[in-house]
């Protein structure tokens, strides 16, 4: 078990692509398997949310400090963006839209430390996700509009009510599927590109050393190819896939989860 948790904070490499750090128990007649890599990065990515909002609201005051200022402004836009988005009803979820956000640019950032992985690069993270907000959003509508206004929706247009209670429930299920695979694939696919640009100097290597000769292909491998594609990987796509992709897709699902949560209520 110790070794399988070490096991998580491996640099990951092409080769490894496939394989999974899974750990299985007996719950009764039920076989429970679990990914213990995303399992510890979810530990992680709370542990540092814990850590900011512990260090953000420890030492509030009437005249804020820099730091404070910083908070309140992130909280303020948060604030304005899900009135602007969800209206006044909308304040009720303003936790639960925050954390949400938060909680999904963490774990997109995480691998920005070559030791850790992301969450979020795990469809059972993020499927997770997607049917929690669907979930809230459902629950959402029922108090909303009441069990049988709730269940009316459903048979809108009333002229094809046998046919739309079907379409609408398969358009609930891909709303939810659609929601978690989009996150999902983008994190994902942004990760593998970064571990074959990472392996293609291994891969030419050996047909460098067979064209050029071994002398001149290793020269070329060590001082052009490996810095360069290493750098490229390390430096530049892990700042776009990490930072700007990590962020778009954050605030993508959160938007998109105030307006299923809308949608439903209305």
């Amino acid at each position: 078990m110790f070794d399988k948790a070490l096991k998580a904070f491996e640099i990951p490499t092409i080769d490894g692509v496939r394989e999974v750090n899974q750990v299985s128990f007996k719950l009764g007649d039920f076989n429970i398997t679990l990914n213990l890599t995303t399992l510890i990065m979810t530990w992680i990515t709370m542990a540092i949310l814990i850590l900011l909002a512990y260090l953000g609201t420890r030492r509030l005051e009437r005249f804020p400090s820099r730091g404070q200022s910083f908070v309140e402004l992130i909280i303020d836009a948060f604030d304005r963006l899900i009135a602007d988005t969800m209206g006044p009803v909308g304040r009720r979820y303003f936790s639960l839209i925050t954390t949400l956000f938060f909680f999904i640019l963490i774990s997109n950032w995480l691998s920005i430390i070559p030791i850790l992985k992301n969450p979020t690069a795990d469809l059972n993270t993020t499927l997770g996700l997607g049917i929690m907000v669907f979930i809230i959003a459902q629950g959402s509508g029922v108090i909303s509009k009441g069990v049988g206004g709730y269940l009316k929706g459903f048979f809108e247009p009333l002229f094809i009510a046998p046919f739309a209670f079907f379409i609408n429930i398969a358009g609930e299920v891909g709303k939810t599927l659609s929601h978690s695979f989009r996150l999902f694939g983008n994190i994902f696919g942004g990760g593998l590109i970064m571990l074959i640009i990472f392996a293609i100097p291994e891969l030419l290597q050996t047909a460098w050393c067979r064209l050029f000769g071994e002398f001149i292909g290793r020269s070329l491998y060590w001082g052009f190819l490996w810095p360069f594609c290493k750098i490229l990987a390390t430096v530049i796509l892990n700042a776009f896939f990490c930072i700007f992709v990590g962020s778009l897709q954050a605030f993508v699902f959160t938007i998109l989860a105030m307006a299923y949560i809308t949608i439903a209520r209305d």
